[in-house]
Formats: C-alpha cells, sequence, structure tokens
C-alpha cells in the first residue's frame, strides 16, 4: 500500500480509506475480521460519518475491536458532521455536539479528521471557525475537511477559519466524471462542457486539496455499480481484459484509474466483503498508462473533443 504525501502536514494515510457507512448493518465479529484485513493490506485510514446507521456505525466500530490505545494509534479515523433531519447544519453548537457524539461513540479522545458534510445554505463561517479553533485547541480534532463543497464555498470558509482545510469528499467514479469531462471540453457547447463544480478538481490541485473520490464503483446516484453490470458491456469488456493482463480484479482497476490521476486522490472504499477488500488493494501497486487511463475514459461512453 503506497502513502499519500498530505502537503505541509505529517500524516502518513493509505492512499486507499475504508468507508464504514454499511457496517451498522454487520455482526461485530465480521467488522472486526473486516477491519483487521484493511490493516493487514496497509489500509490506514477509516472514514466515517455521525448520521450512518444512525450513529451505530461509529458505536459497533469501536465496540467490534474492542478499541485500545495500541490500536487507535494504528488508525487514522475521520468523520464528518453538518447533516440532520430535513436540513443541514453547521451552526458552532451542532458542530461541537456532533463531534462530542462521535468521539463518545467511537471510544477515542481526538478525530484525525472532521469534514463538514455537504454545504449548509445557512452556514456563517465565523461560527464554523469558532468550533474549529475548539476543538482544534481541546485536541478533539487535529485536522479538517469538507465535502461535496465547490471553489467559492471554501473560499468563504477560509476566509475565517484559521486551520487549513486538506481534504474535499467528492462522487467521482469512471461513470461519473463530470468534474473531469469539463476540463476535457472548455470552450465547447456539448453538454459535457457544462462546469457543474466551479472547476473543483483543477482548484483542490491549486489549494493542495486531496480529493476524496466517494462511491468510486457507483454509477449515477447509488444506482448501483458499474461493474459486471449488463449497461455497461463496452466499460467492462475493456476493464476486464485489463485485469486479466495485469493479473488483479476489475475492481483494482476501477481504484488503479482513480490512482493514476495527477491529482493523487484518496478514494473512500465502502465494501463490507473481506476479499473484495483484498483485491481492491492491489490497485496501489498499479500505474495505469496513459494510453490505458484514456481508453477506460472512453468505453465509459465519454468522447474527446
Amino acid at each position: 500500500m503506497k502513502f499519500l504525501k498530505i502537503p505541509k502536514f505529517d500524516m502518513r494515510a493509505s492512499e486507499i480509506s475504508l468507508g464504514c457507512m454499511r457496517i451498522w448493518e454487520m455482526s461485530n465479529a465480521d467488522i472486526a475480521t473486516l477491519i483487521h484485513t484493511s490493516l493487514d493490506e496497509g489500509i490506514n485510514f477509516f472514514d466515517h460519518a455521525d448520521i450512518y446507521g444512525g450513529g451505530q456505525s461509529e458505536a459497533k466500530f469501536a465496540e467490534a475491536l474492542g478499541m485500545t490505545p495500541q490500536l487507535r494509534e494504528k488508525m487514522i479515523i475521520q468523520s464528518k458532521c453538518g447533516i440532520r433531519k430535513g436540513m443541514f447544519d453547521f451552526s458552532k453548537e451542532h458542530i461541537l455536539e456532533a463531534v462530542d457524539g462521535s468521539l463518545k461513540r467511537l471510544q477515542t479522545d481526538y478525530l484525525d479528521v472532521l469534514l463538514l458534510h455537504r454545504p449548509d445554505a445557512l452556514v456563517e463561517p465565523e461560527e464554523v471557525a469558532e468550533a474549529f479553533t475548539i476543538l482544534q485547541d481541546s485536541g478533539k480534532v487535529k485536522y479538517f475537511g469538507v465535502s461535496n463543497q465547490n471553489p467559492m464555498q471554501i473560499e468563504l470558509l477560509t476566509k475565517f477559519v484559521k486551520q487549513p482545510i486538506i481534504f474535499n469528499q467528492l462522487q467521482l467514479s469512471i461513470t461519473n466524471t463530470g468534474m473531469i469531462d469539463a476540463g476535457i471540453n472548455v470552450n465547447m457547447e456539448n453538454p459535457p462542457s457544462v462546469d457543474h463544480d466551479g472547476s473543483i478538481l483543477d482548484y483542490c490541485r491549486l489549494k493542495e486539496i486531496t480529493v476524496q473520490p466517494w462511491s468510486p464503483f457507483q454509477f449515477g446516484f447509488f444506482e448501483g455499480v458499474f461493474l459486471d453490470n449488463d449497461k455497461f458491456p463496452e466499460l467492462n469488456r475493456v476493464i476486464d481484459a485489463m485485469a486479466v493482463a495485469k493479473g488483479v480484479k476489475n475492481t483494482a482497476i476501477a481504484i488503479a484509474w482513480l490512482l493514476r490521476h495527477p491529482a493523487k486522490m484518496q478514494p473512500i472504499v465502502g465494501t463490507t466483503n473481506v476479499q473484495r477488500v483484498k483485491d481492491l488493494c492491489k490497485a496501489s501497486d498499479i500505474t495505469l498508462s496513459r494510453q490505458e487511463w484514456y481508453e477506460i475514459y472512453l468505453a465509459a461512453g465519454n468522447k474527446l473533443p
């Protein structure tokens, strides 16, 4: 497993992260096997959110592992807050309360990373700044980031927040490439030229913000996986041929496609299948050529201008 170089920060984070959204449905024994297998494969970064399973994912994560200081030191734990029933809430009060809840459920004294979960239309960045400073000064959170935010939203936040924003969690997969399409189709009038994200990919590269692609195997908005799916025959033909040639599974090729991008992304994989974890971690040993990367991109139905 290769590790990310987070600019200006001493964080040795695996370039693949395990997303823990669905573990609340698993037995403690299966969760323990999943996490320990991930650690054995080199994954040390675990992604949570206070809403996953209504908080049960965080609680069962700690319960299943029998969290100890020694085990905690081997992990980088990230959680997210801000989504509440029927609204988003980035108020100072809610952020502080949410972090305390996550810490209790995770049986830890600190989060390595806290992300603001999606944008809040009513955000008051001064309040976020106060909350972040309290959390950092108290040692409850080391680093901060956001999810699904565009450049101007991050700029507004960083005008007041003194802590650097080092992660932005964004939906990206081989079949969800809007932020890449717009950059390729600049100065065109075709549908892929529409920039829905404010050039967020280039912005994150300029600002040294690590992009964390979520749902890297999904198409649409949780409509299903594209691998081994009859809706994507050409894409699967190309991916499967590359997988055979490189002696890996198709999951590894899908992740390797994201890792090949020079933005040096950190995909969040949400699988609960132990063998799939082992298979996809092989992506860290693969570097796709430029030709292979574009071949997959075109096989997904994209066109070059």
